[in-house]
């Protein structure tokens, strides 16, 4: 109450300050000679006063909105989203909180919350943990953004969605905890940071150092973690700030060490050399959801990193040449699409079936430029007799299927490729030292010079992408670090078949276990510098030959100093010193690990005990399998739990055109872009400070140019959050329409208006237009009676009609919108937010209260019945309004505090903020199942007058009758809302309820609208219907002359060949459009000489 008289109290000095002006404003208007009339013209319409955009109140970072100035004329999204989140922030609102033991009406929480603080460095707070019910709770862990660069509309959309629930559960009276983060993300990061240092300063990483290129990534961490924050708070996001993770920081990294070791004292890490994915532009090993795959339809030329930007190279092709066969004039035919590849051929594969080539079994080919015998092996897995010749070449170090086939027959693994993609001594000194595909020229060349070359021809296929690099992919033979999977990932699928994981929706759920199933080993070794160093140490004893493949010389260890002790007990009689393995970590490994690792593990902290297992992980599907299994596998190996009890996959955000959002398109989103608004030059700017070549700018600045020709509008935080929200459905995709998000915009200004409307009743003070003296009649007594909410928000049984018809309707908003919030449906709940908010609190309750709401006006008098019925509609206006703004507080932070906080109290409500007010929930006291279908029946019974009135195109001078056919209640219900309805059609001066057809008058035009109820309009005396008749037959006579040369045009021969097409399209719809409108007219033609 003293916050509402220090706001009350400003609120009367600005108001004295405005009459003081106006004041200033006649006498100098007065003092003004006026110039002389040099003709009498007729009295200038008299204008309303202008009202000026209320200036914006600065208050110091952290305090509370200052709102003693006036709601502004229309909703300005940049005044309504200042202060408010820094005072949220300040106020600890965004920590979780204790449910009160003693929750009011009002809010789940005491008027000073019981926070829940997190414990740091071993530091103990005298906070009671045990007060905290795990039933009560709701724990949300965000996908921490990658630091690579700005957040893009998608995390806008994954943001806003989880912010939706945990407001909607901190309003239920859920402890609630959402915690933001950051991931290194080792391999995106390093490769915009390597673009960045050849971009701007022409230098790759080792021309700096490992040490100096890692500071280089810290500084780029710094500037993108800050400029992510920042737009995380922009979205209104109340995630616990106190509790922010980054997957590199201190503990995040124990967490990490402790993970690899676990896993490798268990045996379910290991290290073995097998075949990878090698980037040669990264120069790493890429696991196989790092790689994308490029389908081409046949030969196509193509542009590779690290060669000339004008050299491209030949794919789409399969290439035949022969083997010759030892001490034989004879030859074997073989083919394939990388034909440098055959330098490390070490057999070649026939069907043992297949009759062409028995005479050969236990034969070799002669290797035509290296002294190496090619062995003819038997393979019924590998070779299918009916394709190609029946006969394939094994190529075992660089191909996954050849790989299979030479661990079977136990062939040699010769591996030809450097890791800089040029070929090594093993494909002889002819080709050594040739990059890749110089090689695979050369190798064409060098087989047509021995006649060993057959053709080519064209050949659809697939070529494997680095998905940061754009490099083509090489297998490669590598010693790395693997995880076997099998085992965890069975133990996921039982945990998530036993009930303990839900996945929505069911499309998720079904390749969740179709991916666990079949899930490969995990190659967790990257050859960066920017990620977490594998915590691996090789043993190296003095004076034994070791092989560095060989596990048992490892040793898992946090540091050097723990190597040395545990290699101590291993090789207690040995010399010895210790190698950390130079490689890093897959940044996934780490990822893996957030939900726990970010509440304290492998430290048994409480916030794991209180906040782990997470109750959803809301995420989109195309990470479900990079990221939210390892975190299943993971989590139920290390804690035992699977870490979440719900996952929730959101849909792909494409453009209006249903194209994948990218950079080189130039329709990739900055959600501040469509907070603030962006002109096209500075959309174009933008594209200039990223890494993008400049034929890519050019590209993408078209696009941009194309998409939004004026820029994208200002929309403000609240219409993109519920736009997003409405758009989310059970589909794969989003095309985002930027207008659509611009119409919620104006859905936001409707609801400004709406409490702007409500708050001249509330508080008149709130008009701009009301001075202080109006306020008070001659008697002294108030015009304008103050107005204090009820005490309960419940029902007092005087309600009107109109009043149980809102409530009711209220009720069901808070119905349907829970249990769409409780199934995921976004759509839906912002749908049935909508609706209540445009439809029926603004467009029929609004409306059907103005009259019975109005003050009275000085000299007259009101009865105690009009008194009560105004009260009790501002009332119950009260109460819709409040319980409206809370059920769209999820999806509308901002604009939702801002009304709230306008709204006075009930005397008893302490609630600070609507953060922490109770969300609507259905009560029984406001069901009015009988008023509402009388209302509606009613309101059927408006809209079928307002048809009439338009058929017959008029507006003023209504008299409208409903005819109650059964009489009894719903008669009396009516005439008991006769005020209610006639303020809902336009031009009303009386609506009359009749029992009875004998007592409509003569010339009435009615509409049945039920079996209870009919309408009817007196239209006899109120227009002149020769005068009507005629207008429209005028007006049908030059439609129909119209359409009449339309036709004809149409009609003639040469129509279809001289008219372009667009023209025809257009005479096809305004032909259309005539005839529809010649049989309107036709009709209210007809309908108007029935009134003669």
């Amino acid at each position: 109450m003293e916050h509402q008289q220090q706001l009350q109290q400003k609120k009367q000095a600005a108001l004295a300050a405005k009459k003081a002006l106006n004041s200033a404003s006649k006498v100098a208007n007065a003092a003004t000679p006026k110039p002389a009339a040099e003709k009498k013209d007729k009295p200038a319409k008299k204008q309303e006063p202008e009202e000026l955009e209320q200036p914006f109140i600065e208050v110091p970072e952290g305090q509370m909105k200052d709102q003693s100035n006036f709601m502004a004329a229309g909703y300005n999204p940049v005044n309504v989203e200042k202060s408010w989140y820094s005072w949220w922030r300040e106020s600890s609102y965004f920590l979780p909180a204790l449910a009160s033991d003693t929750p009011s009406e009002f809010s789940h929480y005491d008027p000073e919350p019981n926070f829940i603080p997190r414990e740091k460095n071993g530091e103990k707070s005298t906070f009671d943990w045990s007060k905290v019910d795990p039933k009560k709770t709701f724990v949300i862990p965000a996908p921490p953004p990658n630091i690579t660069g700005s957040l893009h509309i998608g995390h806008a959309l994954a943001f806003g969605l989880q912010d939706t629930l945990i407001r909607w559960n901190r309003m239920r009276g859920f402890t609630t905890l959402y915690v933001p983060g950051f991931d290194h993300a080792g391999l995106s990061t390093q490769s915009v940071v390597e673009k960045r240092l050849a971009k701007d300063k022409g230098l790759t990483r080792h021309d700096l150092g490992r040490e100096e290129f890692l500071k280089v990534c810290e500084a780029w961490k710094e500037e993108y973690q800050a400029r992510i924050t920042n737009q995380i708070t922009r979205l209104g996001v109340s995630c616990d700030w106190s509790r922010v993770a980054f997957t590199m920081n201190d503990d995040l990294c124990k967490a990490v060490n402790a993970n690899f070791i676990r896993l490798h004292e268990d045996g379910i890490i290991y290290r073995a050399n097998r075949l990878v994915n090698w980037c040669v532009k990264m120069n790493t090993t890429l696991s196989n959801l790092e790689v994308d795959q490029k389908e081409l339809t046949g030969r196509t030329l193509l542009s590779v990193p690290g060669y000339d930007a004008n050299e491209k190279f030949e794919f789409g092709v399969i290439t035949s040449f022969a083997y010759q066969i030892e001490n034989s004039d004879e030859k074997i035919v073989i083919a394939t699409t990388r034909p440098e590849t055959m330098l490390g051929d070490t057999a070649i594969a026939v069907h043992p079936n297949d009759e062409r080539y028995k005479h050969l079994h236990g034969k070799f080919a002669v290797h035509p430029f290296l002294d190496r015998r090619i062995p003819i092996i038997l393979d019924d897995i590998a070779v299918d007799m009916e394709f190609g010749t029946g006969a394939v070449k094994m190529t075992p170090a660089h191909d996954p299927n050849d790989y299979e086939v030479g661990l079977r027959h136990k062939l040699d693994f010769i591996n030809i490729l450097n890791d800089d993609g040029t070929l090594n001594a093993n494909a002889g000194p002819q080709f050594q030292g040739m990059k890749r595909f110089h090689a695979r020229v050369a190798v064409l060349e060098a087989l047509k010079a021995k006649g060993l070359y057959v053709g080519d021809a064209e050949n659809p296929m697939s070529i494997p992408l680095c998905s940061k690099s754009g490099d083509i992919i090489e297998s490669v033979m590598k010693p790395q670090w693997w995880v076997s999977c099998k085992g965890l990932a069975q133990a996921a699928i039982e945990r998530t078949k036993a009930g303990e994981l839900k996945i929505r929706p069911a499309q998720s759920e079904r390749e969740w276990y179709a991916w666990l199933e079949n899930i490969q080993d995990w190659c967790i070794s990257r050859q960066l510098w920017y990620s977490h160093r594998v915590p691996a140490y090789f043993v190296k004893i003095d004076g034994e030959t070791q092989d560095r493949m060989d596990g048992k010389w490892w040793i898992a260890a946090e540091s050097e100093e723990d190597a040395v002790k545990k290699a101590s007990v291993k090789f207690p009689a040995a010399k010895f010193t210790v190698e950390q393995d130079e490689d890093v970590l897959d940044t996934w490994f780490s990822s893996g690990l957030w939900p726990f690792s970010i509440q304290g593990w492998p430290s048994d902290t409480p916030d794991l005990n209180a906040f782990y297992p997470a109750s959803v992980l809301e995420t989109g599907w195309d990470i479900l399998f990079f990221w939210v299994a390892r975190m299943v596998m993971l989590g139920v190996k290390l804690t035992g739990k699977v870490p979440f009890d719900e996952v929730f996959c959101h849909a792909m955000i494409r453009d209006a055109h249903g194209r994948k959002m990218s950079k080189t398109l130039g329709n990739v989103i900055d959600p501040i872009d469509v907070i603030e608004g962006a002109s096209l030059d500075s959309l174009h700017k933008q594209l200039r400070m990223g890494n993008l070549p400049e034929k890519e700018i050019l590209i993408a600045e078209k696009g941009q140019k194309k998409d939004f020709p004026n820029g994208i509008p200002q929309c403000g935080t609240d219409a993109l959050r519920f736009a997003l929200a409405n758009y989310s459905a059970a589909g794969r995709d989003i095309n985002l329409e930027i207008l659509r998000v611009e119409g919620y915009r104006k859905f936001c200004n409707k609801l400004w208006n709406a409490t702007r409307f409500a708050m001249s009743k509330l508080d008149p003070k709130e008009s701009m237009n009301i001075d202080a003296e109006p306020l008070r009649d001659t008697d002294g007594s108030r015009l304008y009676p103050v107005f204090v909410p009820a005490a309960s928000e419940k029902p007092t049984g005087k309600e009107s009609l109109v009043e149980k018809w809102i409530l009711h309707k209220l009720n069901r908003a808070a119905t349907s919108i829970n249990q769409a919030l409780q199934d995921r449906n976004f759509m839906i709940a912002t749908n049935e937010a909508y609706q209540f908010w445009l439809y029926e609190l603004c467009d029929v309750y609004i409306e059907a209260i103005k009259l019975i709401t109005e003050p009275r006006k000085a000299g007259e008098a009101h009865s105690a019945e009009q008194e009560s019925a105004r009260n009790s509609a501002l009332n119950t206006l009260y109460t819709v309004l409040d319980n409206g703004l809370r059920l769209l507080h999820p999806f509308m932070p901002y604009v939702t505090e801002e009304l709230w906080q306008r709204l006075p109290r009930r005397p008893s409500d302490k609630t600070k903020s609507i953060m922490l007010a109770r969300y609507p929930e259905p009560e029984s006291s406001r069901e009015f199942e009988q008023a509402e279908k009388d209302y509606d029946l009613a309101f059927a019974g408006v809209k079928a007058v307002r048809s009439i009135a338009t058929s017959y195109g008029i507006n003023s001078k209504l008299q409208v009758f409903f005819h109650a056919r059964q009489g009894g209640a719903l008669a009396q219900t009516l005439r008991d809302s006769t005020s209610a309805l006639s303020v809902l059609i336009k031009g009303c001066v009386s609506l009359t309820v009749v029992e009875s057809e004998s007592e409509l008058p003569v010339g009435c035009v009615g509409e049945n609208v039920s079996p209870e109820l009919a309408v009817s309009l007196l239209l006899k005396g109120v227009i002149n219907v020769d005068a009507e008749v005629t207008k429209a037959e005028k007006k049908k006579a030059l439609a129909q002359a119209s359409l009449d040369k339309i036709k004809t045009a149409m009609a003639a021969p040469d129509y279809e060949t001289k008219k372009p097409l667009a023209a025809r399209e257009k005479d096809t719809v305004k032909a259309g459009e005539l005839e529809v409108e010649i049989n309107s007219l036709a009709t209210s033609i007809e309908n108007f000489l029935k009134l003669q």
